[in-house]
């Protein structure tokens, strides 16, 4: 960290800055104007905020941690996993609101609060998916299976997590105007990936809501009504923090742009809708409800896994020689045709046609030697 040299964020020209910003004296914390060449904060990051958001985010780290355990649920690592980057973000921002010309806090606590809400996002597709695998007796949606269902929306979710990733690590640099704008607009794609794919699975979750009504035939869901409104509101507070980030950069990266310069926006239309997003997962947990052999897509071992592919490949050979004899008795069969008829064909061709026996004569039972009343 660099040592102040006053309290006051006086600047000063730089004899190595580009003509269009200015290297500031950092005040005791390293804050230094928006505009200037050594800020690597957009905002000025507050202590006291950002610790309170860490503490909150890891209270819900450990509850989903101790969940996943207890109700024995493979697949909330993934909360988990956006539980605990949410967590890394905050606690890099508290450290760095306090040694603001460190870049590495500023870097990483940017890059974990951009992304870690794709890891909430990919849990909302996973568990809606094992609740149509739990709840319909077809076991899909749409015509497509739960198990498909999973693998299509966490695809694009991944999709949207490179998008995303890319365009935040150009933001993350301070060192060149026009990359940073290209990052905008590649973050801003990436944003814009994820709202119309959650908006798609949101209109699926509530096809999915009507289609179970039908099939409890007025009885009641129990939990499970529960827990489909916990991920249709999970679904709503993602898309307040997409539409936010989709505006952020609308008015442009300058002083002037009250979305990025002031922190209470971030921290009200980001950070908030995810503390309620995890804990609302907290309290309707999909532990609660998913339950029994349903409850879970059915797990394949390595060495089922292994004699699938074995079966496969016996198959596979089986349907190759079948073709390859079926390819070769076509081959003889036109030989055969080709090849001059023998002694006894000629035979027997004669007496199916002419009536003529091998010796030359005709047969008794001819049609040619009947009687004129017996051939009519």
């Amino acid at each position: 960290m660099a040592t102040p040299t006053t309290s006051s964020p006086t600047s000063t020209t730089s004899s190595t800055a580009s003509p269009s910003c200015t290297t500031a004296v950092p005040d005791k914390y390293g804050h230094v104007p928006f505009d200037a060449c050594n800020s690597y904060y957009n905002d000025n990051p507050s202590f006291e905020a950002n610790l309170a958001f860490a503490v909150l985010f890891g209270a819900s780290f450990v509850a989903h941690i101790v969940q996943a355990v207890v109700y024995k649920k493979r697949f909330c690592w993934v909360v988990i996993m956006g539980a605990a980057w949410e967590t890394a973000a905050f606690s890099l921002r508290t450290i760095g609101a306090h040694h603001q010309q460190e870049m590495q806090y500023a870097l990483w606590g940017t890059l974990l609060f951009l992304l870690a809400p794709l890891w909430i996002n990919a849990f909302a597709y996973m568990t809606v998916a094992r609740m149509i695998y739990f709840g319909l007796p077809e076991k899909k949606m749409w015509g497509v299976r739960a198990i498909k269902l999973t693998v299509l929306f966490v695809w694009l979710d991944i999709i949207c997590f490179l998008v995303q990733l890319a365009g935040g690590g150009m933001l993350s640099n301070n060192d060149d105007a026009n990359l940073i704008r290209i990052g905008m607009k590649v973050y801003t794609a990436g944003i814009g990936l994820q709202l119309g794919f959650v908006v798609i699975f949101g209109v699926m979750t509530v096809w999915f809501y009507r289609r179970m009504q039908q099939v409890s035939r007025g009885a009641s869901m129990g939990r499970l009504r529960f827990l489909i409104w916990a991920m249709l509101a999970v679904l709503v507070l993602i898309m307040v923090r997409i539409i936010y980030r989709l505006l952020e950069f609308g008015p442009g990266i300058n002083t002037d742009n009250k979305l990025i310069t002031n922190e209470t926006y971030p921290l009200v239309l980001d950070a908030m809708p995810m503390v309620l997003a995890l804990v609302l997962l907290n309290l309707m947990h999909p532990g609660l409800v998913l339950r029994g052999p349903d409850g879970e897509f059915p797990r394949v071992t390595r060495r089922e896994k292994k004699a699938r592919k074995q079966m496969a490949k016996e198959e596979k050979r089986r349907r190759k020689a079948e073709e390859k004899a079926r390819k070769q008795g076509k081959f003889v069969d036109e030989e055969r045709q080709q090849q001059p008829p023998d002694a006894d064909d000629m035979a027997r061709l004669a007496g199916e046609t002419d009536g003529y026996d091998v010796g030359g004569g005709r047969s008794g039972s001819s049609w040619e030697l009947r009687t004129v009343h017996e051939r009519v």
